[in-house]
């Protein structure tokens, strides 16, 4: 049975997955809000911003598998069919992670920053849509690929150490046959 390359094949490598793309877009979106909201970079930011990251992250390893993952998943089953292509399903999946993740780290990611203050409905309903188009720029263009590309590379290494070779592409097997 083929099996994507692109995508972890166990927990162990969905662990890894998540968790890089977890790290890559906690350190982005923390980074960019902190500095939004300061406007400037000096070492308090960048302190701030190193004492927020571990929070975040765990904050984000424990609600994305647990509530947006599965949200995601099932939204993405219900609108895409088996035969769909990858990069559709994925888009899809994508889409809606993002859009939970994002609704639930706006109002989160205040808390944290800020504390509990009465601004934090306002805050959320005006930052919320920009970090939406940012987180999912970011995911599709930059951190999703990363990750993917970590994944065919862990497999193919797989690959070799268990002396598996490589299909190659069906117009290439015509010329060698």
């Amino acid at each position: 049975m083929h099996q994507e390359k692109r995508l972890p094949h166990n927990g162990k490598e969905g662990l890894l997955y998540g968790g890089l793309i977890s790290t890559l877009t906690v350190l982005f979106m923390t980074s960019f809000s902190v500095i939004y909201f300061a406007g400037e970079f000096n070492a308090d930011i960048a302190w701030s911003i190193v004492k927020m990251l571990p929070i975040m992250w765990i904050i984000v390893m424990i609600i994305e598998p647990v509530i947006f993952g599965r949200i995601a998943e099932a939204l993405t089953a219900r609108l895409t069919h088996p035969s769909d292509s990858f990069n559709s399903k994925i888009l899809f999946r994508i889409l809606f992670t993002v859009l939970g993740m994002s609704a639930a780290m706006t109002l989160i990611g205040d808390v944290v920053g800020n504390g509990l203050h009465s601004e934090l409905f306002s805050n959320w309903i005006a930052n919320w849509p920009r970090n939406f188009v940012i987180v999912l720029i970011a995911e599709s263009l930059v951190i999703q690929p990363i990750a993917r590309f970590v994944m065919v590379k862990l497999h193919e290494a797989q690959d070799r150490k268990a002396g598996i070779v490589p299909e190659t592409e069906p117009s290439l097997k015509a010329e060698v046959l």
